[in-house]
């Protein structure tokens, strides 16, 4: 009953959310309280939640302090150096700029947190798109995307639970993992390919005209805010869409495209790279680079608790960069509104994955799943645990799922002679998807940086997460690491 329970809630809450009939926080909250009532445990659906906040609390105070740090970062520039690298090499093409977000995404990723990696990414894109009209799903599904692969980085997480509730040793799992991981970078790459060239036939081919005098062109122009040296975009005659016909286009793309849709002649996400904002430090760029290397470098060691870190690196930042009382509380109200989404979202999300757990759901759900597993594949459980590993870490926590779910595996596999290195490495496929899963809290940080509905993001990014997940399964399958 508890397994069809949990299906049901999951199923309930991501048909209410892609429909857009309750706002994620709403359903975050409602779906698992009604559902905990339903299973007769309502009296204790205090105590689910209580336990669901205190797991996810250090996650929600590091995405607080680290949305005021990275923020505090974007006001003052050290950010924009990079917006005008990745324009020059987009040269404003909406597919360069696509395959920018995967390459931009993947290399941030390397620092292992995806929260970090989002609030970079859609910092230096985001006012590429949104000028040049482009889909904003089409960022937030590719960064996502490229996060997710690279999350397999032995400091990521993924690859850290597998060693650990197999008892063996990360390196001997990732390092045999990296030839199938790169066929999934290549993978994102071509898949940033396909979306770019779509938005292009969508868009109409655009060119970055230095040339440009303003207010001459017959055709309506962008100015590039933050791409220095005045920098314009023109859109070229014949193209599929020019002005504000652009949120239409060929193929009726603009239906699978929401977020092209929106008012862009809203500048308010374009004023953080104004090069001409109040709030930029020059003088002080290298000592940013440098806090900002430093704290990166002290999270990877783990020297601290992550959300140790950014609060005391949020606290220097704003004393050193703003040193008079007015501006610090400016800059901090200047992102109160990102950090009460997010922070909230985390919370929410604490009472859904409060009551999966403290019910009993998750548990009966992996337990289904293994038991419907025939006898006769046995031997092929490697290949199993890739195909399980696609939907399970997206319906649960990477905990549940490697904690809870990967150990079965383990042992079935064993009884027919399946290493259990290959379950690990067979484990991490699924976490291109996972990084889209509403149970991750930092694909809330995605969403709500760029704008973007989250039921729009998990109908857009489903099914190319999971077409990556399997490229990685079929690659570990042709060098034969699982």
């Amino acid at each position: 009953m508890l397994t069809i329970l949990g299906f049901a809630m999951i199923a309930t809450f991501l048909v209410l959310i892609m429909l857009k009939k309750m706002s994620p926080i709403a359903a975050l909250v409602l779906i698992p309280a009604l559902f905990c009532v339903a299973v007769g445990q309502g009296a204790k659906l205090g105590d689910y939640v209580i336990d669901g906040v205190g797991n996810l609390a250090p996650t929600a105070a590091m995405l607080m302090f680290a949305i005021v740090y990275f923020g505090v970062m974007i006001d003052v520039g050290l950010f924009d150096p990079i917006v005008r690298g990745i324009l020059r090499f987009c040269k404003a093409d909406p597919m360069r700029i696509v395959v920018g977000t995967a390459v931009l995404a993947a290399i941030v990723s390397l620092d292992g947190d995806g929260s970090t990696t989002f609030m970079i990414t859609v910092s230096a894109m985001y006012p590429l798109y949104k000028r040049l009209k482009m889909s904003l799903v089409v960022m937030t599904g590719v960064a996502a995307t490229a996060n997710g692969v690279m999350n397999t980085l032995p400091w990521g997480g993924p690859t850290a639970r597998a060693a650990t509730a197999l008892k063996l040793d990360a390196g001997d799992i990732f390092v045999p993992m990296i030839p199938a991981l790169g066929i999934g970078l290549v993978a994102v790459l071509l898949l940033a390919v396909v979306l770019g060239r779509r938005e292009r036939k969508r868009l109409g081919m655009l060119t970055l005209d230095e040339a440009l005098a303003t207010g001459t062109a017959a055709e309506p122009e962008t100015v590039l805010v933050g791409a220095g040296g005045g920098d314009r975009v023109r859109r070229n005659s014949g193209g599929a869409g020019t002005g504000a016909g652009a949120g239409t286009g060929a193929g009726g793309d603009a239906a699978e495209h929401p977020a092209a849709d929106e008012d862009t002649d809203e500048d308010e996400g374009f004023k953080g790279l104004d090069p001409d904002r109040a709030t930029l430090r020059p003088r002080l760029y290298w000592f940013n680079a440098g806090l900002t290397i430093a704290l990166l470098t002290a999270m990877i060691m783990e020297l601290m608790p992550i959300p140790v870190l950014f609060l005391l690196g949020a606290a220097l930042a704003l004393t050193v960069n703003f040193p008079h009382m007015p501006d610090q509380r400016a800059r901090i109200a200047a992102h109160a509104d990102n950090v009460l989404n997010v922070s909230g979202m985390v919370f929410a999300a604490a009472v859904f994955t409060g009551v999966l757990s403290g019910t009993g759901m998750v548990e009966h759900m992996a337990d289904w799943l293994v038991g419907a597993i025939p006898d006769g594949m046995g031997p092929h459980m490697a290949i199993v645990t890739g195909i399980l590993s696609i939907p399970l870490t997206y319906f649960m926590s990477n905990d549940g799922f490697y904690f809870g779910v990967v150990p079965v595996l383990a042992e079935a596999g064993a009884a027919h002679g399946v290493s259990p290195l290959e379950i690990a490495r067979a484990s991490l496929v699924g976490q291109p998807l996972h990084m889209s899963s509403p149970l991750v809290p930092a694909v809330y940080v995605l969403v709500g940086m760029a704008k973007v509905e989250f039921g729009d993001h998990t109908r857009f990014t489903v099914k190319w997460a999971a077409l990556t997940s399997l490229v990685v399964l079929c690659a570990g399958l042709l060098f034969g690491i699982i």
